[in-house]
């Protein structure tokens, strides 16, 4: 009991430092969600947008690891897909035990319904929104996921501050930290706000859900490097306090 009370004041502080005041039924709605999926404002698993809360994908995936799910299989639906026109469309399907039939998402993106951040990597976007359809049916999750809504910015982004930040080309793999423009704006944000750049990497496993920072998409590192500058921006002091929380973890991104 003391560590439920615990967890939910540290997440119902993050929040108001994050998004200011917040309203009574919302803070009540916070408090359900999280006790009922334990899921982590801290952590990157829910974003507060338009007085309503959304979840990440990183959440769904940590939900799907602690109900052991039994695997994720994701195919492109090449009849409702147009490479040239950046149009694709996917196919998820969640099997929660070795016995499931599978409970079935689908996703789709293109130019016009994703972020300007993320754009040139619409195939991605695409496969992200079926898998995260796909878990929100396996596991009953009733809130719809943030990247559903065409953004993976974080809602404090304003569209001045996204004008700022042309749209970067997919040229990069996994394993080079989203490509070398992606790494080298994370590594321009640690300097310049004096940040410690493992307790970063260690940060950036978490949010992104995976187990090194190497086996990141590329869109998870995007919206990774603009959550941090826009935190960064908005309250440094908010973000140390995050960051000092990996202190002693071994780091994940090597």
């Amino acid at each position: 009991m003391i560590r439920a009370t615990t967890v939910w004041n540290r997440n119902a502080r993050f929040a108001k430092q994050r998004w200011g005041r917040l309203p009574r039924t919302v803070l009540t709605a916070l408090r359900e969600l999280i006790q009922k999926y334990r899921l982590s404002v801290v952590l990157g698993d829910m974003l507060y947008l338009n007085e309503r809360w959304y979840v990440s994908h990183a959440g769904l995936l940590r939900i799907a690891q602690r109900r052991r799910c039994h695997g994720i299989n994701v195919e492109c639906l090449g009849e409702f897909s147009d490479p040239a026109a950046k149009q694709w469309a996917f196919k998820a399907t969640v099997f929660k035990s070795s016995a499931c039939k599978g409970f079935v998402g689908y996703g789709d993106a293109d130019p016009s319904n994703v972020s300007p951040l993320v754009h040139g990597a619409e195939m991605r976007v695409a496969e992200t929104r079926a898998v995260n359809r796909a878990l929100r049916k396996a596991y009953g999750i009733g809130i719809c996921s943030v990247e559903e809504i065409g953004s993976f910015a974080e809602p404090g982004l304003s569209s001045r501050e996204s004008k700022k930040l042309p749209p970067q080309p997919v040229n990069g793999k996994n394993g080079n930290y989203g490509g070398p423009k992606v790494r080298d704006r994370l590594c321009q944000l640690i300097r310049q706000h004096q940040l410690d750049a493992n307790l970063v990497k260690s940060y950036a496993v978490d949010f992104c859900g995976t187990k090194t920072l190497r086996e990141a998409s590329r869109e998870q590192v995007e919206g990774f490097v603009t959550h941090l500058a826009d935190w960064a921006e908005k309250d440094r002091n908010a973000l140390l306090c995050q960051l000092n929380s990996y202190v002693g973890s071994k780091e994940g991104a090597a």
